[in-house]
């Protein structure tokens, strides 16, 4: 008897309306065009507006919109898995508030928060319960308002980060298809360089918190650039080894978009051509646990049943890993 993998069965992505340009945040901080995308790849970003919108918002269009592209009912879904490091609110989980944006009576939910890694985190997380054989029908959604927590007179990440979302679903796989290795890596000695200083049980917001801007991202560009490149290309190399894989089986590497010199380096790691490389960080930047399936979405079309995979992701914590797919449809 064959082993229960879990595929990828249907993906849906979601991004604002309002695009951040280049040129306007060269309007609003001491930064230019050049700068910027000479530095990340980035063009412009995307932004959520509104009052009283928050990540499940994101998250909730992405996977009304898978469910809508798989024919299939929200109370059909068994789990939610809802990656993010902007939640909502600190509880209830984001998770349980898309659920129930959506309809997914039947489900339960929670989150995981990973940084940047909490997509990958999340997919291996739900492939587990999918092998188990008790469900059949789960949802990885990746969603964050990184624009909530970013200092646009911070023109070191300002021009980083943009809000979005993608979703995944997973099912069984058929044919050996599917999920086939995960590596998945974590340093917490790493917080030093890039974290979120208040808000938490370590520091409550308070007045002095919030005058302090302790409530932003701080990131020490330098120290997590090369933590970036190095972790993110060795566990993509060490995927590919381990399941005797080369650059030509690899059909796409699909990479977490944080900086496109950290994606270069990944790839040229791998000895994978630009040809075969998700690159989406010009339009939307990074939208943290939204970029892998918005870069699915976004080349769903040019992927073919049996295709081999490898989904990279590097993030504040130190977190990091790697997941080595075959593509089910």
């Amino acid at each position: 008897m064959s082993k229960v993998r879990a595929a990828i069965t249907a993906v849906a992505g979601y991004v604002p309306d309002y695009v951040l340009s280049n040129a306007e945040l060269e309007r609003m901080v001491d930064t230019t065009d050049e700068w910027i995308t000479t530095r990340t790849g980035i063009k412009e970003r995307r932004l959520l507006k509104g009052d009283l919108l928050g990540s499940s918002d994101l998250g909730k269009e992405a996977v009304n919109a898978l469910l809508e592209k798989r024919g299939i009912s929200a109370e059909e879904i068994d789990l939610i898995i809802c990656a993010t490091a902007t939640p909502d609110m600190l509880f209830p989980s984001t998770g349980n508030l898309i659920a129930h944006k959506v309809g997914a009576k039947n489900a339960f939910a929670f989150d995981i928060m990973a940084a940047c890694s909490g997509f990958i985190y999340s997919v291996t997380t739900a492939s587990k319960y999918i092998e188990s054989g008790q469900y059949k029908k789960i949802i990885v959604v990746g969603a964050d308002k990184m624009s909530s927590i970013v200092d646009y007179e911070d023109r070191s990440t300002c021009v980083i980060f943009g809000d979005g979302s993608g979703a995944i679903l997973l099912e069984p796989a058929e044919d050996d298809l599917g999920i086939q290795d995960t590596i998945m890596r974590s340093d917490g000695s790493g917080w030093t360089h890039l974290h979120q200083k208040a808000g938490g049980s370590l520091r409550p917001s308070s007045h002095e918190t919030v005058d302090q801007k302790m409530h932003y991202i701080y990131q020490e560009g330098r120290s997590v650039f090369k933590f970036a490149v190095t972790k993110m290309a060795d566990v993509s190399a060490e995927i590919m080894e381990r399941n005797n894989l080369t650059g030509d089986d690899i059909a796409y590497l699909v990479p977490h978009q944080a900086n496109k010199r950290i994606i270069d380096a990944t790839a040229q790691r791998m000895g994978v051509g630009p040809e075969k490389v998700m690159l989406n960080i010009h339009k939307y930047g990074n939208t943290t646990n939204g970029t892998i399936p918005l870069c699915l979405w976004e080349w769903e079309n040019k992927l073919n049943k049996g295709d081999n995979i490898i989904l990279a992701a590097f993030g504040g914590g130190f977190t990091w890993g790697s997941i080595y797919l075959k593509w089910a449809y």
